[in-house]
């Protein structure tokens, strides 16, 4: 499904180099659910945004079903987001001006064709049939992140970027928020790379990817 090899990603500034990710090596197989957890700075994000062909790596390559994406166009990698990914994002990244509906069914538009029905299905999965004319700041911080985990499920991607998809939320809410996280891997076979600090949580995955100064220090299964 995914596969990193080399990669290194720096950035340059008045022509100093600083070295964000240093030479990363990685392979998700398809149904994995995977945990990304390090200290501040270790390079996870930067990761992440890689892994969601939001930024390109300085070196190296990236594979998504052996396609070569680390070397496409910023238009081409577009294609790819909208085609293999969702994202699930702590700060739920919702269009606030407008409704719920509109908010899951906009990844279609870009596809071609705005899918109204099946948005209105994933609501309905996530328990906000109830809520589809509300706006963003009518729904609390758990309504708002159904929401973000139904829009990522709009394009049927290959697999879900979650990036601290928890953190904003008290802990009842985050653990509801969890489980039904939990549910794409294991009801729907998602294969699932989250970014988390908790090791709770890193615990409910299949297996955890330690990073540190841009390095993966540790890989194991818990």
């Amino acid at each position: 499904m995914i596969s990193l090899s080399s990669i290194k990603k720096s950035y340059f500034i008045k022509n100093t180099e600083f070295p964000i990710l240093k030479g990363i090596d990685l392979s998700v197989k398809n149904g994995e659910f995977i945990a990304l957890m390090g200290p501040s700075g270790s390079g996870k994000s930067t990761l992440l945004n890689i892994i969601g062909c939001l930024d390109k790596p300085t070196h190296g390559e990236y594979l998504i079903d052996k396609k070569l994406v680390s070397n496409l166009s910023n238009d081409e990698l577009a294609d790819v987001r909208n085609t293999y990914i969702g994202f699930i994002f702590q700060n739920f990244n919702l269009i606030p001006t407008l409704s719920t509906l509109d908010n899951v069914a906009l990844p279609s538009f870009y596809n071609g064709n705005v899918d109204y029905k099946k948005a209105k299905e994933l609501l309905d999965l996530v328990g906000l049939s109830d809520r589809l004319d509300n706006k963003p700041n009518e729904l609390s911080g758990g309504q708002r992140q159904r929401v973000a985990i139904a829009r990522s499920l709009i394009n049927d991607p290959a697999f879900i970027l979650a990036d601290e998809p928890t953190g904003n939320l008290d802990s009842k809410t985050g653990a509801d928020i969890m489980k039904l996280i939990v549910s794409l891997k294991k009801d729907f076979g998602k294969t699932i790379l989250m970014v988390t600090h908790d090791s709770h949580l890193a615990k409910l995955t299949d297996r955890v990817i330690y990073l540190k100064d841009g390095y993966i220090t540790n890989k194991k299964s818990i």
